[in-house]
């Protein structure tokens, strides 16, 4: 029972919060500073005080790599199904439905032909943005399709990931891409065609421990994390502290697990080199 009644205007609103002023600053996922969004957006979406590169979308990376107006995508009506019926807080399909309705894509990757500086390559790109860019049977098959039509037509193929690794929804079926994409990547092998893999922020589990780990040069983009367990789960495994800065593209470089770090504004004539030259 109320013993009183709150007069209107007898306590001071709390200040209301600007959506404009809550929109024009990012926290930086590396370093932890307060960073200008416009200025991060000049700047490739870089972090200009630590160089950390901020996700970006499918469409965005396409933009960045290649030449204008030549992308052609493949197989994009390909879409997921739950033969598992699995079910967790929700069922698979109302997540999937839910993530087709806010991305606009059927699935976690997209694949398709491009040129880069005049030359002609197979892409396929992962997009985090969906189930954070999981690794299910669409993307598998979508993986080997690309890479089909890439012996097909003699192209070299381009690998871009951002993925928290195996998509658990799909259980079994989804670590099986893990091995098939493998076969597929070995094909691409015998028929003397690279495969050029840049592995973005971030990129975890089977597809690092599978696809993302077979090219013929493997490229990061700076401060990029990349393993296959997370290092607060090798932490709390091995109850021991990680070296500084585990698990960075930087660290991986040193102990010999990729080959090159390219800043974003580089990467395409990087890639397009390193095509020119296979």
């Amino acid at each position: 029972m109320a013993w009183f009644k709150k007069q209107k205007g007898s306590e001071p609103e709390a200040p209301k919060r600007s959506k404009v002023a809550e929109g024009m600053w990012l926290k930086c996922n590396h370093c932890r500073e307060i960073v200008y969004r416009k200025e991060v957006e000049r700047n490739s979406k870089v972090c200009p005080k630590c160089d950390y590169h901020f996700p970006i979308s499918v469409i965005e990376r396409i933009t960045l790599l290649v030449d204008f107006g030549t992308f052609k995508e493949w197989d994009a009506e390909l879409g997921p199904l739950d033969p598992l019926n699995f079910h967790d807080t929700k069922s698979y399909k109302d997540r999937v439905k839910a993530q087709q309705e806010k991305t606009g894509k059927k699935d976690a990757i997209m694949i398709g032909e491009g040129q880069m500086n005049g030359r002609r390559v197979a892409l396929c790109l992962f997009d985090f943005g969906f189930m954070g860019g999981s690794m299910g049977s669409v993307v598998g098959e979508k993986i080997c399709r690309a890479i089909d039509r890439a012996i097909q037509a003699r192209l070299p193929v381009v690998l871009v990931t951002a993925s928290g690794g195996a998509r658990m929804q799909e259980g079994i079926l989804s670590l099986m891409q893990m091995a098939k994409t493998s076969a597929a990547v070995a094909k691409l092998g015998e028929a003397k065609l690279p495969l050029i893999c840049l592995l973005a922020d971030p990129t975890f589990g089977g597809v690092t421990a599978s696809v993302a780990m077979l090219g013929d040069v493997i490229i990061a983009e700076p401060k990029a994390l990349i393993g296959f367990a997370g290092p607060r789960v090798i932490e709390q495994t091995i109850k021991q502290q990680l070296p500084d800065q585990f698990q960075r593209a930087e660290f991986l470089l040193e102990h010999g697990m990729i080959d090159m770090i390219v800043e974003r504004k580089q990467l395409k004539e990087t890639l397009s080199t390193l095509v020119a030259h296979f």
